[in-house]
């Protein structure tokens, strides 16, 4: 068993086809392909044509990121794709290209959850172990606070979204304010010229009775139809206060509920990881409340906020490190499967 085992990872969840290798912790090649602009006029993902651009991006893709790192592909020791959740179509091509790899290296493959994945990522950036923390991932698919005393196998789901997830919201009121697709980051860049008090917008399942049913869940779908019906009565207010404000709801529950679920399991450690954990804001009041509150904030730089084959990598690195059986070549994705599962075995 290697202790710093070399994982070539595949990542093929939604719309990106990201390859990544790995050594141990250290991160040697990070390649990412995007389709966001073939979706771009549709206002959100069309999952026939994710699949057929991860079939062409794929070869590419893995070319490149051995270019990168400067290694042969006979010198991995081991293959991690992402096998769920995700897009059914998206995953197949990745876990078929990546069983396709292991048993033509004769080398084992570790079918890895995607969200488990956004948060190990933490690895390749800091030193200090991992586990215990809390981890709050947002997503364009997913918001969900974990406590994880092992990101290769024992994950616990405190809450999660019960309608819309964070990031999706972002986009649905990006395409009502007429920003565009992806939502997030243009939300993000329109609020920085808005005033994030001007508004005061709906917090989700924040209230006293709420709270005691559903401390850790997460819901914005009562914030989306406020902000939409706002805009639809107020055709005078500045876009960009709009913003602003709608982004300080969501981040504000987001982090009060991250907090709340430190301070009641008494871990001080919070990562706060996927694509959304790349909004300027959210990384802001998240240190600010971390600090105020005596908790290590982890957050992965930006560009390993989203989906990215170093995460998948990171994943199967640890998994291989710690000694978990691996997966089956040929082994099946699951479009829909819980965090506590990290591992395919």
């Amino acid at each position: 068993m290697k202790s710093e085992p070399l994982i070539l990872g595949i990542e093929t969840s939604c719309d990106e086809t990201a390859v990544g290798i790995v050594r141990g912790r250290t991160l040697l090649a990070n390649v990412i392909s995007s389709s966001v602009e073939e979706h771009a006029r549709f206002g959100g993902v069309v999952p026939e044509v994710a699949s057929r651009a991860h079939l062409e991006a794929m070869q590419p893709a893995i070319a490149q990121a051995l270019k990168d790192s400067g290694i042969a592909l006979t010198d991995i020791d081991g293959v991690a794709v992402t096998a769920g959740p995700g897009l059914i179509g998206a995953l197949l091509v990745g876990v078929s290209a990546a069983s396709a790899l292991a048993l033509a290296l004769n080398k084992p493959l570790f079918g890895v959850n995607h969200l488990a994945s956004h948060v190990a990522v933490d690895v390749l950036t800091h030193t200090k172990p991992l586990q215990p923390t809390i981890a709050l991932l947002v997503s364009g698919g997913h918001s969900s606070l974990l406590k994880v005393a092992d990101i290769t196998g024992d994950i616990t789901a405190l809450g999660q979204t019960m309608d819309d997830a964070a990031g999706e919201a972002f986009d649905k009121i990006a395409r009502v304010l007429g920003l565009g697709f992806p939502g997030g980051p243009l939300i993000d860049k329109d609020a920085k010229a808005g005033d994030r008090k001007a508004i005061s917008f709906p917090r989700g399942l924040m209230q006293a009775p709420e709270m005691l049913t559903h401390p850790f869940d997460f819901s914005f779908s009562g914030l989306k139809t406020a902000v939409a019906r706002y805009i639809a009565a107020t055709p005078s207010a500045k876009r960009a206060d709009i913003s602003a404000s709608f982004q300080e709801a969501v981040v504000d529950v987001l982090t009060m509920k991250a907090i709340r679920a430190c301070k009641e399991t008494g871990i001080e450690s919070l990562v706060v990881a996927g694509g959304v954990a790349a909004n300027s804001r959210l990384r802001e009041l998240a240190g600010e409340r971390c600090a105020a509150n005596g908790i290590e904030l982890r957050t992965p730089p930006p560009a390993l906020c989203t989906d990215n084959g170093a995460m998948v990598a990171a994943l199967g690195s640890l998994a291989m490190s710690s000694g978990r059986k691996p997966s089956e070549i040929g082994l099946a994705a699951e479009s829909a499967v819980p965090v506590s599962r990290a591992i395919w075995a």
